[in-house]
């Protein structure tokens, strides 16, 4: 069964999209708005994305740019008739097709399963490379110079979390609510914990990766 990603801030139609996908046999997970979009896009693997331009906290655009940075999976733009963008926009935001609202649920259908017999094999493709570290990201796996590294699912959600953020201070708190989730009550002190596990499975000689951000949190970074 084919996931599908809707990532629309319009509750009318993200409810009509989810009913008419499940008719079709696809399993369908929605998000209201750009960042909880991305947000479950890391979390979860998705055959697809249907991505409406225009949204709250995080744009349709910056999604489908922060997507493509890590993915080749299909996206297919939904946008008002008055916001459509030229096939070079799309192309260089890296959307594969798009189509204006009002649209014949039939046409996204057909789009759909273009979209999903032409993906680029992301799927063999879903690896994620920084220095000599390569993350695979539907197997979940780690490798330094092709050896695995073994990692638990704690520490492989962590070592995610930093990677799609590289060379980006991650907080605390933004690691407990992404890694140990909403409703986690224990001690922030454990993410030290797992990032010292990291560094001694990651971090070798010269060659460090995790760096602290005193009093804020820690930053995926070449050195």
């Amino acid at each position: 069964m084919k996931k599908i990603l809707i990532i629309e801030d319009e509750k009318k139609i993200r409810r009509f999209l989810q009913l008419e996908l499940e008719h079709e046999g696809y399993s369908v997970h929605t998000a209201e708005d750009g960042a909880e979009g991305f947000e479950k896009f890391q979390k979860d693997y998705y055959d697809l994305i249907l991505l409406d331009l225009m949204l709250p906290k995080l744009s349709g655009e910056e999604v489908c740019r922060k997507i493509r940075e890590v993915s080749e999976i299909p996206i297919i733009i939904l946008t008002a008739k008055d916001q459509i963008l030229n096939k070079v926009e799309l192309l260089d935001m890296g959307a594969d097709d798009y189509l204006t609202k009002p649209f014949e649920i039939e046409e996204l259908f057909a789009r759909m399963r273009v979209a999903l017999r032409n993906k680029k094999n992301f799927e063999n493709k879903n690896f994620i490379v920084y220095g000599s570290l390569k993350l695979d990201t539907k197997g979940k796996k780690l490798y330094k110079n092709d050896d695995e590294i073994y990692l638990t699912k704690k520490e492989y959600n962590l070592f995610y979390l930093l990677l799609v953020n590289k060379e980006i201070v991650v907080s605390r708190e933004k690691i407990l609510e992404e890694v140990w989730g909403f409703d986690y009550e224990g001690e922030e002190k454990i993410v030290d914990v797992y990032i010292n596990s990291l560094r001694k499975k990651i971090d070798e000689g010269n060659e460090k990766y995790i760096h602290t951000a005193r009093g804020f949190g820690y930053i995926l970074k070449r050195e």
